[in-house]
């Protein structure tokens, strides 16, 4: 019953998601039948500074931490100049 449930709830989701994009594509396209290029370009610039917010307030670096893999250590330097790490285990 339960998986009858979570697909019945994955498609209306998908169906809200298909139905959203629908709309703001018809909008976007009626607004540039009319030539509102001044409102267009507001809504692009708030819709790029929403997204550059949700990344920033995203916590990324949290997920990194409960992986359970040990800690990455960063040789990079050591590579690109050509030195031997330090840290890496000899072959």
């Amino acid at each position: 019953m339960k998986r009858r449930n979570a697909a019945g709830d994955r498609r209306r989701r998908k169906t809200f998601t298909f139905l959203w994009t629908a709309v703001l594509a018809i909008g976007v396209i009626v607004m540039m039948y009319y030539e509102m290029s001044a409102l267009l370009y507001i809504l692009a610039t708030l819709g790029v500074t929403a997204l550059l917010i949700v990344v920033a307030v995203s916590d990324l670096h949290h997920g990194e931490k409960q992986s359970g893999d040990a800690p990455r250590i960063d040789d990079s330097a050591a590579i690109g100049s050509g030195i031997t790490p330090q840290l890496s285990k000899s072959k």
